[in-house]
């Protein structure tokens, strides 16, 4: 991906979406497109239609851009989002952020659905990201591997403060108001599409992860190459099984179907959060 095809796809939203600007992009994961219901005065955009622009394959994610009003902002939701394990590379995959920061937004929320692997957390549960394990950038499938372009951002990367900390206790705050219970923790990364196996669950405990997913922490590591302010939220919407003496199985059907409950409180959280952003 290059500065030409961020430019042309840029230019293509911004005339589809002209004169609004938008200050924040938000991106939805797995089960959670229906925030976009919130959103006043939409402007739609499929995937199919936008140049450079990649399509999901995943049952769960609808596959559109969208600006909307929402807590007198405008926001670009990116409904549904590309995943490694669909064979694009980490560079394909994290696209949609380079181009939101070429539309002018130095904030992103990022959310997605995981599961628990902290074993006081429940599905339905929701958390903040605080920091992450990143196994499949840490073995080389990184969005930033390859020559830099100094123009987006430094060679080498700080992620100490991945994690905007004022956002975070926007969040902490609003939870507390809406009397919603909200973890912060730490989100494992891995590659996918298989569900982790009980030894993989109780190695990444061992290493301190609270959550685990096949996305977002690619979107983390671009948006904040190029100094973008970062929010990230998890859906709890399975407890990972840690022993093979069970009957039970993770599938995606249970994903979408916890992911859909949890939606109206993610929609309470991040109304509140854009209301004092």
């Amino acid at each position: 991906m290059n500065h030409q095809q961020y430019h042309v796809t840029a230019t293509y939203i911004k005339k589809r979406i002209a004169p609004l600007q938008p200050q924040i992009g938000l991106v939805l994961g797995s089960g959670l497109g229906g925030f976009v219901d919130q959103l006043e005065n939409p402007i739609v955009i499929p995937f199919a239609e936008i140049p450079n622009w990649l399509q999901t394959t995943v049952h769960g994610h609808r596959g559109r851009l969208i600006l909307g009003q929402i807590e007198g902002r405008w926001i670009l939701v990116q409904q549904g989002r590309s995943h490694f394990y669909e064979g694009y590379s980490a560079q394909e995959i994290t696209f949609p952020i380079r181009v939101m920061h070429f539309l002018g937004i130095r904030t992103v929320i990022l959310t997605n659905a995981a599961g628990g692997v902290n074993p006081s957390y429940s599905a339905g549960d929701m958390m903040v990201l605080n920091d992450h394990l990143y196994f499949a950038g840490l073995a080389g499938h990184n969005p930033l591997i390859g020559p830099n372009d100094d123009s987006l951002g430094p060679r080498f990367v700080g992620m100490v403060q991945s994690y905007d900390k004022s956002y975070r206790l926007m969040a902490e705050q609003v939870a507390r108001d809406q009397q919603i219970p909200l973890h912060q923790g730490v989100y494992a990364c891995v590659a996918g599409p298989m569900f982790e196996s009980p030894a993989e669950i109780r190695a990444l405990r061992m290493l301190g992860a609270d959550a685990v997913g096949m996305s977002t922490i690619h979107e983390v590591l671009v948006a904040r190459h190029m100094g973008m302010r970062v929010l990230a939220i998890s859906s709890i919407t399975n407890v990972a099984i840690d022993s093979i003496d069970t009957p039970l199985e993770t599938n995606h059907a249970e994903v979408l179907e916890i992911g859909a409950k949890i939606v109206p409180r993610l929609i309470t959280l991040l109304r509140g959060v854009l209301g004092k952003m």
